[in-house]
């Protein structure tokens, strides 16, 4: 009992440096970013400095990690894990090409920056039903929000605070956001973005407010309030609680929908996405889409997942999805 009241319940896990090293080169970091300032000092993450770097492992981290739930449909157990640990093993170590959703992609990513030496604590988000992605065939028009499910970093640099969210698909901000109402950004092609802050139509109390992240596909196109968030820090208890609920849920569509996405990328620029939903796959590139393949059975689903995202699976992994309801026949 001693020993439990000296532990300091606010340290989170970290990465040892050849962990980190092992990470730069899962999501394929050029050399030239490997001798920056950051990985030399922690001093460097919390100055101006810190955001070039942090910009470059976003754009590398979303073009190599996939947004995916295969673990709730491919896999022994059907069961999401958020220990830093595990997740290192899955994404990194494995060299299969996996990711996870937005809990799993978030955790890893920030247990990256907060070794590095990043100010960073992690909090909780609540999706607009309009963005999700069975909107159109529910005739779910928003915004009316989930309750807490979705999960993003907060970064601090110079004094300025970041959203940076490495886990909602191709829609997600793909470059450190900061807290700054209606400040338009260019996200990925003709996307933008910006974050205001309001209440929202489901609060009893007009008085609150809340950060709103939203996108739009054009200048001519509206904006769509995708998700809500506080800057309050969200503890790892908190995730666990969060994570049970959207992994096992069947109202929760990662129970119920196979997805796995990944951004692409050109040079330093990242142009667009390639995304397999249920039975199709998609890549997008600066607007203009193109159906890769439409899948029959599972066996051109495992080939897909391979062939367009770099995904492997193993063969309990594959064994995994018979007699769910996501099985292709």
């Amino acid at each position: 009992m001693g020993d439990h009241a000296h532990t300091d319940v606010s340290q989170r896990p970290t990465y040892s440096p050849e962990q980190l090293q092992r990470y730069y080169d899962r999501i394929s970091l050029p050399k030239s970013y490997r001798h920056h300032p950051v990985t030399q000092s922690s001093d460097a993450a919390k100055s101006k400095d810190g955001l070039t770097f942090l910009t470059a492992l976003q754009r590398h981290q979303v073009a190599s990690v996939p947004f995916e739930n295969l673990e709730l449909h491919y896999s022994p157990h059907h069961t999401v894990t958020l220990d830093p640990q595990h997740l290192f093993h899955k994404v990194v170590e494995r060299g299969n090409g996996r990711g996870g959703y937005c809990m799993e992609n978030s955790c890893l990513f920030g247990t990256v920056l907060r070794s590095l030496g990043y100010d960073v604590y992690s909090t909780g988000a609540r999706v607009n039903e309009a963005a999700q992605p069975v909107a159109a065939t529910k005739g779910w028009k928003g915004p009316r929000y989930d309750g807490w499910n979705h999960m993003i970093n907060i970064v601090t640099i110079a004094n300025q605070r970041y959203i940076v969210d490495v886990g909602f698909g191709s829609a997600g901000p793909m470059h450190p956001l900061p807290l700054t109402p209606d400040e338009i950004s260019i996200n990925v092609g003709n996307q933008s973005m910006k974050l205001t802050k309001s209440n929202i139509p489901d609060n009893t109390n007009p008085d609150q407010r809340l950060w709103c992240y939203q996108q739009r596909h054009a200048d001519d196109t509206p904006w769509i309030p995708s998700y809500c968030f506080t800057e309050t820090e969200f503890l790892p208890n908190d995730f666990l609680v969060m994570n049970h609920f959207t992994s096992t849920s069947r109202t929760s569509w990662f129970t119920y929908l196979v997805v796995c996405v990944k951004m692409v990328l050109e040079g330093d620029e990242l142009v667009g996405d390639i995304t397999l939903f249920n039975n199709e796959v998609k890549k997008r590139i600066r607007g203009q889409s193109e159906i890769l393949a439409m899948l029959t059975s599972e066996d051109e689903r495992v080939a897909a997942l391979s062939e367009h995202l770099g995904v492997g699976l193993s063969e309990p992994e594959k064994a995994g999805i018979h007699g769910m309801v996501t099985e292709l026949w």
